[in-house]
């Protein structure tokens, strides 16, 4: 019988129950991790990713909790190590987007955008770092946004992932005598709610990849899982672009 490659790990990805977070929950249980996940306001697809899960005999745990907020986060990661028995894989992806343009620029949604995409994933280290040991790893999910912006009404959000790339590279410079690897996946045009399939906008965007169609969240969870893996441990700092040639 095969090992799975993450048999015995234990994993926690932020904003795990919908999207691309999903899809990173459901593919790191199936490689033989243990698996929490948080997540906002939707229960019932909290619950729907946990049954995916356990059908297939994998352990998921959700666990209510805004990225934005220390306390929560840190309450999470603290219920992830005393449930799981340990904490070796931190996948950051909570995060939000608001489209428009900069002269009148909601300040709430500003605030918001840095609050989880940026904050969350400091606060969310800071609440990790005490738990995870040699050979761990933490995975930042950005956005290949943060290096080529195809269209207007967007500067704050690349912004928000052009930071988490920069807390990326020096983050592994800081934690690599530790022996824990640090590394960043962004994500191109993918199928999700936040970026529909269909319509002249979407259209215009498949356009701007070389493969000319979008990807799917399974493409993000598989780069995810390799960088994951017991193999991966050389790697480090890295921003890996799973756009289809957005970015080229």
């Amino acid at each position: 019988m095969t090992t799975k490659p993450l048999a015995g790990k234990r994993a926690l990805v932020t904003g795990g129950s919908r999207g691309i977070g999903a899809e990173i929950v459901r593919r790191l249980a199936a490689d033989g991790a243990s698996v929490a996940f948080t997540y906002g306001s939707s229960i019932t697809d909290a619950e729907k990713v946990v049954a995916d899960v356990t059908s297939r005999g994998g352990t998921a745990l959700a666990i209510q909790a805004d990225a934005a907020d220390p306390v929560q986060t840190t309450a999470a990661v603290e219920r992830t190590v005393a449930e799981l028995g340990g904490l070796e894989v931190l996948v950051n992806n909570a995060g939000v987007v608001h489209a428009a343009p900069i002269d009148n620029y909601p300040a709430a949604e500003f605030d918001r955008q840095v609050a989880v995409n940026i904050n969350g994933t400091f606060w969310a280290v800071r609440a990790a770092i005490g738990h995870l040991g040699q050979g761990s790893r933490i995975i930042n999910i950005g956005s290949c946004l943060a290096d080529r912006v195809q269209a207007p009404g967007v500067s704050v959000y690349a912004m928000t992932k052009g930071a988490v790339s920069s807390f990326t590279r020096a983050l592994a410079r800081e934690l690599g005598p530790k022996g824990i690897t640090v590394n960043n996946v962004a994500p191109g045009p993918i199928a999700t709610d936040m970026t529909p399939t269909e319509g002249e906008f979407a259209e215009s965007l498949k356009r701007t990849t070389a493969l000319n169609h979008y990807g799917h969240p399974k493409d993000i969870a598989a780069v995810v899982s390799l960088l994951a893996h017991p193999e991966s441990g050389y790697i480090t700092g890295a921003d890996w672009n799973v756009d289809g040639g957005f970015t080229v």
